[in-house]
């Protein structure tokens, strides 16, 4: 007599995708990588349109709203859900002391931090995922502002804990550090923290054997010397401000650190190196090599076939302020673990 197949549903469990709810989404680093992880968003905001459009033009079917998060009505903007599983937040970064005040400074970046604290006590989710740069928690003058959100979390019923943590621990080839903040309705900031774990270091995980192949796309003769030099993880991709400046691979510390790669950090490339580009950084900033966008986007983690929307300098300024996908779908695979075993 023959076995009978089973036909149960042994993978259920694991199969089962959850829901998210994202704010200030960006390009969507944070919602690709909770989307590789298992979550599908109920919905996607941010205040940027050509950010809006980079979503819709990467997964047509997510609902996206363009609107200011100070401006979000659950009520009216939120489609109707039994429940939310992660409201994931990729915030605006706080600034130091020296520039908060400046226009839209520290004080505006604050206030967000503080509304999606509120809007988590509302909307409860299973979990908060909140990130931000390492200063939110190791600086004095936010002490008051994290402590105003541990008392709405707290509040709310939800154990939270912050963690510093460096993507290229996750397979990101670029030092990237962050302040991740989770909490939980139901108890797993112990799954989650277990589970969180730094990946070994990839093989090809250096600036030069990401970039390689697309360096020698036009058939330019040094991109294998040029590649085996360039071995090493990249300083920190620094996005910039949208209210100034044209594109540049961040402030004088990242383009000192560029320079050892061979690369002029200080603008950005329409097209990677032709065959007649004659690679001698020896010879100055005219003889290095510039980035295009999407070799930054390689960088940060994003794959092939995530196009970005608008002007080389708006596409810049998405690619260097999103999350790596990579370090994004680590997080969610362990906010998954966590909240599956409850």
């Amino acid at each position: 007599m023959g076995i009978e197949p089973d036909h149960t549903p042994h993978s259920l469990i694991r199969t089962t995708r959850l829901t998210s709810l994202e704010l200030c989404a960006g390009a969507g680093g944070l919602a690709l990588g909770l989307e590789q992880a298992g979550f599908d968003p109920v919905l996607l905001l941010d205040n940027r349109d050509v950010a809006c459009e980079t979503l819709r033009a990467n997964r047509p079917g997510w609902n996206v709203l363009h609107k200011d998060l100070l401006r979000f009505e659950p009520r009216s903007d939120l489609p109707a859900h039994h429940e939310i599983d992660v409201l994931a937040a990729g915030l605006p970064r706080v600034k130091s002391a020296a520039t908060a005040s400046r226009p839209r400074g520290s004080g505006w970046e604050l206030e967000l931090f503080e509304t999606t604290a509120r809007l988590t006590a509302e909307l409860r989710p299973r979990a908060l995922l909140l990130e931000n740069v390492p200063d939110l928690l190791k600086r004095d003058e936010y002490e008051s502002s994290r402590a105003r959100v541990a008392k709405y979390l707290d509040d709310a019923g939800y154990e939270c804990c912050w963690l510093l943590v460096d993507a290229c621990d996750f397979g990101v080839p670029q030092h990237r550090e962050y302040a991740v903040m989770v909490a939980f309705r139901d108890g797993g900031v112990e799954d989650f923290t277990t589970n969180l774990r730094p990946t070994p270091p990839a093989l090809g995980m250096t600036v030069g054997a990401v970039l390689r192949g697309s360096m020698g796309a036009r058939g330019w003769p040094q991109a294998t010397e040029w590649a085996a030099q360039a071995d090493g993880i990249s300083p920190t991709i620094v996005g910039g401000s949208w209210d100034r400046g044209g594109g540049d691979l961040g402030p004088q510390g990242s383009v000192r650190a560029w320079a050892k790669f061979g690369v002029n950090g200080r603008a950005l490339a329409d097209e990677v190196p032709s065959a007649d580009f004659v690679w001698n950084p020896s010879q100055g900033v005219d003889h290095m090599l510039k980035l295009t966008v999407d070799q930054v986007a390689a960088l940060q983690g994003f794959p092939p076939y995530w196009t970005f929307e608008g002007r080389k300098t708006a596409r810049y300024r998405q690619v260097g302020n999103a999350t790596p996908p990579p370090f994004a779908h680590a997080l969610g695979a362990a906010l998954k673990t966590a909240l599956s075993a409850r």
